[in-house]
C-alpha cells in the first residue's frame, strides 16, 4: 500500500523520492484447474526523484500496468514495498470523462473531491484548462471534443488532484500520430512548468525516448527490470530527431532480445 516517505527523508536529510518501488513481486491466480500462483513482476526495485520523468518500457504482458495500479494504490504487490510522496494522480488510455457532465464540470467533480469549496472550482478549472490549452472549453460536453481534446481535459482533471506524482498508463496510445505528436509537446511544456514527477507507461520506444529523463525496460512475464538508460538528450525533442532515432534503435534491439530471450522459455 503507498504511503508517504516524508518521515524517511527527514531521518536522513534527503529529499524523499516521488515514489520508492523496493523489491515489489505480485502475484495473481492461474486461470484453469492446475491452482498455483502466476508469478507477473519480481523483485522490482526502482526511485522516481522529485521532478523525474520516468517512463517504463516493455512487451505487451510484461507487467508495466500493473506496477503502475500498485503504485497508484490500486492493488497490493505481494511482496516488498511502495512508498509515495502524497496521493499520486492517474490518468489512463481511456480518458474515462463523465459524458453527462462538462470539460469543467468533469473538473471541478475532481476538485470537490479533493475539498476546494465550490466558489473557488470554477476558476480552478478555467486555470487548468488554459494550462492544457483549452481556454473557453469548460462548457463543451464530451462529445463535442476531439480525442486529443478529451485528453487535455482528462490531464487537467488528474492535475486537479494537486499531486506531486502523475502516474500515466499509455495516455496516447489511442490518438492519431499527429495529435499524439501535439500532445507529447504539451506533456513536455506541463511537466517543466509544474516540476511534477511523472512515470510513464508505454509500449512505444520512440515516445519513451522523447518525452523521460530515464527509460526503464521490464523484461517478459515475470516483469523485471532489465536495463535503464538516462535520457541526455535536451528538451523539446522530436520523434524524427537523430539522437532520439539512435537511442530508440538501442532501446527497440534490447526489447528484441528480451522477447526472443522469453520466446525461448
Amino acid at each position: 500500500m503507498a504511503t508517504a516517505t516524508a518521515e524517511a527523508a527527514e531521518d536522513t536529510g534527503a529529499a524523499a523520492p516521488a515514489a520508492r518501488v523496493a523489491h515489489v513481486s505480485k502475484s495473481f491466480p492461474s486461470p484453469g484447474a492446475s491452482g498455483g500462483d502466476q508469478l507477473v513482476l519480481d523483485d522490482i526495485t526502482l526511485d522516481v526523484a522529485p521532478g523525474e520523468f520516468v517512463t517504463l518500457l516493455g512487451a505487451s504482458g510484461c507487467g508495466k500496468s500493473t506496477l503502475l495500479n500498485l503504485v497508484a494504490g490500486l492493488d497490493r504487490p505481494s511482496a516488498g514495498t511502495i512508498s509515495t510522496d502524497g496521493r499520486p494522480a492517474l490518468m489512463f488510455q481511456e480518458h474515462a470523462l463523465f459524458p453527462w457532465l462538462t470539460a469543467g464540470q468533469n473538473i471541478e467533480l475532481a476538485l470537490r473531491l479533493r475539498g476546494v469549496a465550490k466558489p473557488e472550482r470554477r476558476p480552478e478549472a478555467e486555470r487548468l484548462l488554459d494550462l492544457v490549452r483549452l481556454r473557453g472549453a469548460h462548457g463543451k460536453r464530451v462529445h463535442e471534443l476531439s480525442g486529443g481534446m478529451r485528453q487535455r481535459v482528462a490531464l487537467a482533471r488528474a492535475l486537479a488532484q494537486d499531486s506531486r506524482l502523475l502516474l500515466m498508463d499509455e495516455p496516447f496510445a489511442a490518438l492519431d500520430a499527429i495529435t499524439r505528436d501535439v500532445l507529447h509537446d504539451e506533456l513536455t511544456r506541463i511537466w517543466r512548468e509544474t516540476g511534477l514527477s511523472v512515470l510513464f507507461v508505454t509500449h512505444n520506444v520512440r515516445e519513451a525516448v522523447r518525452l523521460a529523463q530515464r527509460v526503464v525496460l521490464l523484461s517478459s512475464r515475470p516483469g523485471r527490470i532489465a536495463r535503464e538508460w538516462t535520457v541526455g538528450i535536451p528538451q523539446p525533442r522530436r520523434l524524427e530527431d537523430s539522437a532520439v532515432a539512435e537511442l530508440s534503435a538501442e532501446i527497440t534491439e534490447e526489447l528484441r532480445r528480451e522477447i526472443r530471450r522469453h520466446g525461448r522459455h
